[in-house]
């Protein structure tokens, strides 16, 4: 809290001692609570934001965008995953590891060519997104179908029956993302 209402000082070319007699607090508080070193108490925080022109909830929204997670998987630790398609020579790389108690998202690298046995028919939860790095291919949806090519899009409920159709160059990839419902 007192980084984001240190930064909004500095940003506003504020002095310490200009924000704190705006706010009615002593110098010395205020750059307490802007070193961490005490808390803020509601109306202290209020007469703050006051002093530098924002709401409060902007204070905090300001805080909600500092912290947060972050997850690297390099490319030689991405994890090949058995899926439907696996026996039918499918490749899936899951680029994301979900460690929370629920799965909010599943990317995944699909890797296909010709040489696959066959053209399984997919039905999952939650909405998939699908975007075509290379190859083209024919895509079931239901009762359409759709060419795919190199940089399209494709987004749909997964709880229809999906699949490829059939292949149209020798090898195909592409980023697979599916979305579960919060």
């Amino acid at each position: 809290m007192g980084a984001a209402i240190k930064q909004r000082r500095l940003a506003g070319n504020l002095t310490l001692a200009a924000l704190s007699e705006g706010a009615g607090m002593s110098s010395a508080m205020l750059s307490r609570v802007e070193n961490g070193m005490a808390a803020a108490s509601l109306d202290s925080l209020e007469r703050l934001c006051h002093a530098l022109g924002i709401g409060m909830a902007d204070l905090f929204q300001e805080m909600d965008q500092k912290s947060g997670k972050a997850q690297l998987i390099k490319r030689d630790e991405q994890m090949e995953v058995v899926r439907v398609g696996t026996k039918q020579g499918y490749t899936y790389r899951l680029l994301s590891y979900d460690r929370g108690p629920r799965k909010i998202f599943e990317p995944f690298f699909v890797e296909v060519n010709r040489k696959a046995q066959a053209w399984p028919r997919f039905s999952h939860p939650g909405t998939e997104f699908m975007y075509m790095l290379q190859g083209r291919l024919e895509y079931r949806f239901g009762d359409k179908t759709y060419i795919l090519e190199p940089g399209d899009a494709l987004t749909f409920s997964g709880n229809v029956i999906h699949g490829p159709e059939r292949m149209l160059d020798e090898r195909v990839k592409f980023l697979a993302i599916i979305i579960y419902a919060e």
